[in-house]
Protein backbone atom coordinates (compact mmCIF):
# COMPACT_ATOMS: atom_id res chain seq x y z
CA UNK A 1 0.00 0.00 0.00
CA UNK A 2 1.38 3.41 -0.74
CA UNK A 3 2.25 6.10 1.87
CA UNK A 4 0.18 9.54 1.53
CA UNK A 5 3.19 11.05 0.41
CA UNK A 6 3.08 8.90 -2.59
CA UNK A 7 -0.32 8.76 -3.55
CA UNK A 8 -0.44 12.78 -2.97
CA UNK A 9 2.85 12.68 -5.21
CA UNK A 10 1.98 11.04 -8.26
CA UNK A 11 -1.73 12.92 -7.76
CA UNK A 12 0.14 15.98 -7.89
CA UNK A 13 2.27 14.93 -11.07
CA UNK A 14 -0.96 13.16 -13.18
CA UNK A 15 -2.59 16.98 -12.34
CA UNK A 16 0.45 18.82 -13.81
CA UNK A 17 0.73 16.43 -16.63
CA UNK A 18 -2.79 15.36 -17.74
CA UNK A 19 -4.64 18.83 -16.45
CA UNK A 20 -3.13 21.50 -18.15
CA UNK A 21 -3.97 23.52 -14.58
CA UNK A 22 -1.19 24.54 -12.09
CA UNK A 23 -1.20 22.90 -8.28
CA UNK A 24 0.78 23.43 -5.23
CA UNK A 25 0.99 21.85 -1.90
CA UNK A 26 0.44 23.55 1.37
CA UNK A 27 3.61 22.51 3.85
CA UNK A 28 1.85 22.16 7.23
CA UNK A 29 2.71 18.51 7.80
CA UNK A 30 5.79 16.93 8.41
CA UNK A 31 8.21 17.10 11.49
CA UNK A 32 10.29 20.06 12.31
CA UNK A 33 11.98 21.15 15.45
CA UNK A 34 10.32 23.80 17.92
CA UNK A 35 12.36 26.59 16.18
CA UNK A 36 11.72 26.23 12.75
CA UNK A 37 7.29 25.38 13.72
CA UNK A 38 7.10 28.42 15.54
CA UNK A 39 8.93 30.46 12.62
CA UNK A 40 6.55 28.69 10.19
CA UNK A 41 3.77 29.06 12.31
CA UNK A 42 4.30 33.17 12.51
CA UNK A 43 4.46 33.10 8.94
CA UNK A 44 1.53 31.93 8.91
CA UNK A 45 1.00 28.15 8.65
CA UNK A 46 -1.76 26.86 10.27
CA UNK A 47 -2.90 23.11 11.13
CA UNK A 48 -5.89 21.70 9.38
CA UNK A 49 -5.64 23.85 6.18
CA UNK A 50 -5.93 21.23 3.23
CA UNK A 51 -2.63 19.46 1.54
CA UNK A 52 -3.22 20.72 -1.96
CA UNK A 53 -4.82 24.02 -3.90
CA UNK A 54 -5.79 24.18 -7.73
CA UNK A 55 -6.33 27.76 -8.47
CA UNK A 56 -7.91 27.48 -11.83
CA UNK A 57 -10.54 25.59 -10.28
CA UNK A 58 -11.27 26.92 -6.49
CA UNK A 59 -10.60 23.12 -5.38
CA UNK A 60 -8.50 22.12 -1.95
CA UNK A 61 -7.43 18.79 -2.26
CA UNK A 62 -7.19 16.85 0.77
CA UNK A 63 -5.00 13.60 0.48
CA UNK A 64 -5.24 10.16 2.54
CA UNK A 65 -4.25 6.94 2.31
CA UNK A 66 -6.05 4.48 0.24
CA UNK A 67 -7.39 2.86 4.04
CA UNK A 68 -7.24 4.47 7.10
CA UNK A 69 -6.30 8.52 8.40
CA UNK A 70 -9.18 10.12 9.39
CA UNK A 71 -10.25 14.10 8.87
CA UNK A 72 -8.82 15.54 12.39
CA UNK A 73 -11.01 18.45 14.09
CA UNK A 74 -9.19 21.20 12.38
CA UNK A 75 -8.84 19.97 9.27
CA UNK A 76 -13.02 20.24 9.10
CA UNK A 77 -13.15 23.10 10.52
CA UNK A 78 -11.28 24.53 7.28
CA UNK A 79 -13.14 22.45 5.28
CA UNK A 80 -16.46 24.46 6.07
CA UNK A 81 -14.99 27.23 6.07
CA UNK A 82 -13.33 27.03 2.46
CA UNK A 83 -16.94 25.77 1.30
CA UNK A 84 -18.57 28.80 2.69
CA UNK A 85 -16.32 30.58 0.44
CA UNK A 86 -17.07 28.91 -2.41
CA UNK A 87 -14.41 27.11 -3.26
CA UNK A 88 -14.41 22.85 -3.84
CA UNK A 89 -13.10 20.94 -1.32
CA UNK A 90 -12.36 17.09 -1.43
CA UNK A 91 -10.81 14.30 0.46
CA UNK A 92 -9.01 11.78 -1.76
CA UNK A 93 -8.44 8.77 -0.22
CA UNK A 94 -5.74 7.88 -2.56
CA UNK A 95 -5.14 9.43 -5.94
CA UNK A 96 -7.57 7.50 -8.12
CA UNK A 97 -10.55 8.31 -5.20
CA UNK A 98 -9.13 11.93 -5.51
CA UNK A 99 -9.26 11.94 -9.34
CA UNK A 100 -12.57 10.20 -9.81
CA UNK A 101 -13.93 13.25 -7.36
CA UNK A 102 -12.48 15.51 -9.92
CA UNK A 103 -14.04 14.43 -12.29
CA UNK A 104 -17.42 13.47 -10.43
CA UNK A 105 -16.91 17.86 -10.05
CA UNK A 106 -16.75 18.28 -13.74
CA UNK A 107 -13.07 19.44 -13.51
CA UNK A 108 -11.56 17.00 -15.49
CA UNK A 109 -13.01 14.57 -18.49
CA UNK A 110 -14.61 11.59 -17.17
CA UNK A 111 -12.92 8.34 -19.09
Amino acid sequence: MKTEHEEQRELVQWIRQACGVRVFAIPNGGLRGIAAAGRLKAEGVSAGVPDLFVPAWLLWIEMKREKGGSVSSEQQSWHDYLRNLGHHVIVGRGQEDAKEKMRNLGFVPKN
